[in-house]
């Protein structure tokens, strides 16, 4: 079977992208999806996502990690498949749809999508690190030698020694200024570091204003593959109104036979 896909990226962040309408995607193949995502033998990707129909919303975000498991929320992947259903028409420039963790809002203007992320209610304050859920759950722990770590070491440590089979995405962080972070993730699923996280720096925007390093609810989140913003509003509940914005750019497209 010869299969078309496209490529996209969202501050470096990549994707293999299938437009599945037609229900033509073997979702239950593991070894498909990870195949496709392998740098070496296949297109190369962070992840794969599909495009799909829903009844209740524009369309429906299905995504499998590298690793060719289905998984959590991808923020970055989201503000992705935004750019594709724009791409082919299903939406303008304005949209909802359905994912894993719910109903998402996101709007698309000039390559810049800005995507609505779910309620955080629960952050978990320690004394060297928070973690939080942003639709994908995330540690994130301040450091001083952000430039010169080894992220997929460090992070590897802390995935597996501190959370088990399940897991957790790691988040290392440095403040430039009161509205400017810089981050680096290492992604469970992906197993290494990658060159943007958007759950990620949405959860690093909330641990800072939560953990009082910024008193600012817009910052800039620098990462490896470019710069994201998170806006946000704090409630006695927690935290509405969260958005993530970035470049979401299609790359290139092609067929695979599989």
């Amino acid at each position: 079977m010869e299969l078309t896909f496209y490529k996209y990226q969202g501050t470096g962040n990549d994707f293999v992208i299938v437009d599945n309408r037609q229900d033509i995607f073997p979702k239950n193949d593991t070894k498909l999806v990870n195949f496709l995502c392998d740098r070496k033998f296949g297109i190369g990707a962070d992840g794969l996502m599909l495009l799909e129909n829903d009844e209740t919303s524009d369309f429906k975000m299905v995504y499998f990690n590298a690793d060719g498991n289905e998984s959590t929320m991808c923020g970055n992947g989201g503000r992705c498949l935004v750019a594709f259903a724009n791409f082919l028409g299903v939406v303008a420039n304005e949209c909802t749809f359905i994912a894993i963790d719910g109903l998402h809002h996101a709007t698309i203007e000039n390559g810049i999508v800005s995507l609505e992320m779910q309620d955080v209610e629960n952050i978990d304050v320690f004394e060297n690190y928070s973690f939080l859920n942003t639709g994908s759950p995330h540690h994130v722990q301040m450091v001083e030698n952000i430039e010169t770590l080894d992220v997929k070491t460090e992070g590897a440590k802390l995935r597996y020694g501190k959370y088990g089979s399940t897991g957790s995405n790691i988040n290392f962080v440095v403040k430039e200024n009161d509205t400017t972070f810089n981050v680096r993730t290492y992604e469970r699923g992906v197993e290494d570091e990658t060159l943007s996280c958007g759950t990620g720096v949405t959860a690093v925007a909330i641990a800072m204003f939560e953990t009082a390093k910024t008193s600012e609810d817009k910052l800039t989140l620098k990462t490896p593959g470019g710069d994201l913003k998170v806006s946000f509003e704090k409630h006695e509940g927690g935290y509405k109104n969260i958005h993530l914005e970035g470049p979401a750019t299609q790359v290139f497209s092609g067929k695979i036979t599989i």
